[in-house]
């Protein structure tokens, strides 16, 4: 079961993992306000993908992302350890820690500060654990406990009068009811035309393709709301069905002249392009598009 969870992870956590990439600080300042006026985000860098390996060498573990950046009130560099997780794993926080734990005694004579922040993206809704004891009577030996976020116990309506990348992506993955859905999925759609005019299109393909993997659209509705959003914003809903997929295989541009459709199936493929070059593996560009992977390799 746990293999299953994790296999059906891997294109979801990719993806995830290249938001936080590109969109580091909008979601520390989102999710962290307080931290993120502590950062000075003109000194930040990610740092190569940390192999840990047990003392023993039997057991390697990698963390997902490591960023370095620069903390104000220590006057320092300090390492912000960022790890998703999809999936329930018991021993998770004994995880955390170990990494921890290999970070300090790696960094600890250039680094004045770790930071370890879990990010639950379960559908589920529970209380993850976040600390890590162990004591014996009238004394506490250790008490490790790192930042969450917990996706789901988000209201989704805090989020939908901002201008931040990371709220817009994770919008379908935070805390709202079957009654909710289509105003989310409206809302979604009204911040990614806001954000169009600051972002350049690699970096909302990014967003929509995160997106994508947590709706699940539903025909009839999708058109609705197109036609609602065309109406209101007519421009913009040209590039809203250019970079979602779904919509297209629908057969939204039935009835289109031939070289409109033509043009769009070659952004179609310039979208896939840039998701390619922003890291995605062919595989994962794959299935978010739901294209054969022989199709996205062609376009390599």
């Amino acid at each position: 079961m746990i293999r299953e969870a994790i296999e059906i992870s891997i294109p979801h956590d990719e993806a995830f993992k290249k938001l936080l990439e590109n969109f580091y600080q909008e979601f520390i300042e989102l999710f962290f306000p307080e931290l993120g006026a502590m950062l000075d985000y003109s000194e930040t860098r990610f740092l190569m993908q940390e192999l840990l390996v047990d003392i023993v060498g039997e057991e390697a573990r990698e963390l997902d992302l490591l960023l370095e950046t620069r903390y104000k009130g220590l006057d320092g560099y300090i390492l912000i350890h960022l790890e998703p997780q999809s999936y329930k794993d018991h021993e998770f926080r004994d995880r955390m820690f170990i990494y921890f734990s290999r970070l300090f005694e790696r960094y600890r004579k250039d680094h004045k500060l770790i930071i370890p922040i879990a990010i639950f993206t379960s559908d589920e809704i529970r209380e993850e654990q976040d600390t890590l004891e162990m004591s014996i009577p009238e004394h506490n030996i250790l008490r490790f406990q790192f930042l969450k976020v917990e996706l789901r116990k988000q209201n989704w309506r805090r989020f939908i009068d901002s201008d931040n990348a990371v709220a817009a992506a994770l919008l379908a993955k935070m805390g709202y009811t079957t009654r909710e859905a289509r105003e989310v999925r409206r809302e979604f759609l009204r911040m990614f035309i806001k954000l169009k005019a600051r972002l350049d299109q690699g970096r909302l393909a990014l967003i929509m393709s995160v997106a994508d993997l947590y709706f699940k659209p539903d025909r009839a509705q999708d058109e609705e709301i197109l036609r609602e959003l065309i109406n209101e914003y007519s421009e913009e809903g040209e590039l809203i069905m250019e970079l979602m997929p779904a919509w297209k295989r629908w057969g939204y541009e039935e009835g289109m002249e031939k070289g409109k459709a033509e043009g769009k199936e070659e952004g179609k493929a310039e979208t896939i392009r840039k998701l390619l070059l922003h890291g995605f593996s062919p595989e994962a560009v794959s299935e978010a598009v739901e294209l054969p992977l022989d199709e996205i390799k062609k376009l390599m």
